[in-house]
């Protein structure tokens, strides 16, 4: 843990490095030592009786509980305040009465979690599962340090400094590039695997869980000194010299790992000087630059979701080397402090700077594929396989898994109608947010005005209310809720077929290459994401739904190939899952996406394709928007898959066709296919 103790504390000592985010598998601590850091933290002025925290020495001039001129000033510990993933709109920000705000003028407003978090910590536990809407207000509050309620032509602002800390499992999805570069710091923690280092943590835990007023007084005095370091590193920040030597390594280590924008640099330099602070130095030095490159750039210098966050270190030692500098602190006229207080970690213990296992990273190449058997005719066995490497091979008929061919930007596939799933960017939905499309009366707590429909609905009573003067007398009853149309995210579910027939001329690679591309574009618009499997005797749930598109990608990577094509085991295993997923989520609709060539094969004597056609008719009957990615190749083409494709009531793709680049219609198709699927099941049950 000696990255994340040390992330935490540079942030004590220096709140502009712009807080930490904590990736790291369930049960390592992650949130135990977060909230440890609320103890640590220095006592924070403010102006005696404000909401909002206001500073006596520069009070805000907007407060709304202003103006402070000549208050009294008072000193109270440095809050953390915890946002639940599940919060709404106006527990972040703030409400605002709007009742009265119509009828007396008046600004009632009720402070949220955002006013609370001024000059302390917030902090998100789970912050990748966080709503898009409170993502987005997360997102301008720490762009402009101000958080603003607007409300149909009346609006409240106020002071929004905090720093932002979150934890996340990166097995449940990752965040949104725009919130993650947010994020000053990033480190991954994980269990230790030394069996004396966990059985002192069971047995540490096991001495709290007896008596915890014993366990915090045996730590007392260190947390003491740790507080008092902060504060001393506090003092001595503002005198630390940030050399031009130092700024040439940040700015050609940021170059070198090709980071976007210029946030990096800044949250390095600040960093850099914050370690310098923490070891008791006043000059920067080259192993501060170091440990500030391992902490601020790993989580951005990924292109895509699919990389693994880190940081090549002897890339980053030959840059440092490569552009360091005669203006270096001399070690004899800048002496290291005691090793007490050396700054590779908050306890003098190394520092790892968060980085991966080599040979991990998005630029590690699976193992390559072996040549793949010719393609079997329609309805009959595959033929066998010559087998691979023996470390490769995972049973009988099977290959190596092929590495996917590189992603590219798909056409955008959705699922026709209105519905009503959570926040996202694939199909129309009735949301909180988006285009006004008309009002209806509120259901609970009102939180959209729809300003036009209150006034008509209040104007015919005013003289039975007894108005007299100008204003417009309101009551609860002509509240109008603002309906909203705007985009929700679906279950994806993908069916691929790694039978033999697939992994005919390679074809495998290109296959797991557009599926890539439909994950990619998946993550892009908030979706959960299933993957079943079929080859051989049956199918596989390869990856229940979830919310993480990267744990799919890793499972589609490693998929082997060969075998017969069991098509109807694997739309029957498709058919399972979407049913307990109905149960789970009734409200997120699911798109189904069929990856085959259309083949089908089975048992001797049976008739695969029939089997295969009634188990797609099940997904029509129910209404289950779907497309076929047909992957079928060569100069003669069965059409099977376009077959298939008429059986589940959806519309057949070609891998060319999936192109953004290549037929505008395919959306128009989907919708058209599976609109006439509706009407046909609405007929079915009004019969």
């Amino acid at each position: 843990m000696d990255d994340l103790r040390l992330a935490l504390l540079l942030n004590a000592v220096s709140p502009a490095v712009g807080g930490v985010l904590v990736r790291g598998e369930k049960g390592t601590a992650k949130s135990t030592a977060v909230r440890a850091l609320a103890a640590l933290m220095p006592d924070v002025d403010v102006v005696a009786g404000c909401r909002f925290s206001c500073s006596p020495g520069a009070p805000d001039p907007g407060c709304p509980d202003g103006p402070h001129e000549a208050a009294p000033a008072a000193a109270r510990p440095a809050r953390m305040v915890e946002l639940p993933v599940g919060a709404s709109e106006d527990r972040l920000v703030g409400a605002l009465d709007i009742e009265r705000a119509l009828a007396d003028g008046v600004k009632a407003f009720e402070p949220g979690l955002l006013a609370d978090a001024h000059r302390g910590v917030l902090y998100v536990d789970e912050v990748n599962l966080l709503h898009d809407h409170l993502v987005d207000l997360l997102l301008d509050a720490a762009a402009m340090g101000a958080s603003y309620v607007e409300r149909e032509g009346v609006s409240v602002r106020h002071a929004a400094r905090f720093l932002l800390v979150g934890t996340m499992n990166p097995e449940e999805g990752e965040l949104r590039p725009q919130l993650l570069d947010r994020f000053g710091l990033t480190v991954e923690v994980a269990a230790s695997r030394d069996p004396e280092q966990r059985v002192e943590v069971v047995r540490r835990r096991l001495a709290h869980d007896d008596d915890p007023a014993a366990f915090a007084a045996r730590w007392a005095d260190e947390e003491a000194a740790l507080r008092e370091r902060i504060v001393t590193a506090r003092i001595l920040l503002p005198r630390v010299e940030l050399g031009d030597a130092a700024l040439r390594q940040i700015a050609a280590t940021c170059a070198a790992f090709e980071v976007d924008g210029m946030r990096a640099d800044i949250v390095m330099a600040r960093t850099a000087t914050a370690l310098a602070a923490w070891a008791g130095r006043t000059a920067v030095r080259e192993e501060d630059v170091r440990q500030a490159a391992l902490l601020a750039l790993p989580h951005r210098r990924r292109r895509n979701p699919f990389d693994a966050p880190g940081l090549d270190e002897d890339k980053l030692d030959e840059t440092l080397e490569q552009f360091g500098g005669d203006d270096r602190p001399d070690p004899d006229t800048d002496p290291d402090p005691d090793p007490d207080t050396d700054p590779s970690g908050p306890d003098g213990g190394p520092g790892g700077g968060g980085v991966p296992p080599q040979g991990q990273g998005p630029d590690s190449a699976p193992p390559a594929g072996q040549p793949e058997p010719s393609e079997s005719p329609a309805g009959q066995p595959e033929p066998s396989e010559p087998a691979g490497p023996p470390a490769a091979s995972t049973g009988a008929g099977e290959r190596a898994a092929e590495r996917a061919a590189e992603p590219f930007r798909t056409k955008v596939l959705s699922v026709p109608g209105l519905g009503e799933g959570a926040a996202g960017r694939r199909s129309r939905a009735r949301t909180e947010h988006g285009r006004t499309t008309g009002a209806r009366r509120p259901r609970g707590t009102l939180t959209k005005l729809h300003l036009a429909a209150t006034v008509r609905a209040a104007a015919p009573h005013q003289r039975a209310r007894g108005r007299s003067g100008p204003g417009l007398v309101v009551r609860r009853d002509d509240l109008r809720q603002a309906a909203r149309e705007g985009r929700e995210g679906n279950l994806v579910l993908f069916v691929v077929d790694a039978s033999g027939s697939m992994a005919a001329r390679r074809r495998m690679s290109s296959v797991k290459g557009a599926v890539l591309s439909l994950l990619l574009d998946a993550y892009q618009r908030r979706d959960k994401v299933g993957l079943v499997t079929f080859r051989g005797t049956g199918a596989e749930v390869a990856l229940p739904p979830t919310s993480s598109v990267d744990a799919a990608a890793a499972r589609l990577e490693e998929l082997p190939t060969g075998g017969r094509t069991p098509l109807a085991a694997g739309l029957l295993k498709a058919h399972d899952v979407l049913r307990v997923e109905r149960l789970r989520d009734p409200s997120r609709r699911p798109l189904l996406v069929v990856v085959t060539d259309g083949r089908a094969t089975g048992a001797r004597g049976g008739d695969a394709l029939a089997l295969a056609g009634r188990a797609a008719r099940l997904h029509s009957a129910e209404g289950t928007a779907s497309v076929v990615v047909d992957c079928e190749a060569g100069p003669v083409r069965l059409g099977l898959a376009g077959n298939l494709a008429r059986d589940l009531g959806g519309t057949a793709v070609t891998l060319d066709e999936l192109r953004a680049d290549s037929i505008a219609g395919l959306v128009r198709d989907v919708r058209a296919a599976t609109t006439g699927t509706d009407s046909t099941v609405r007929n079915r049950r009004a019969a």
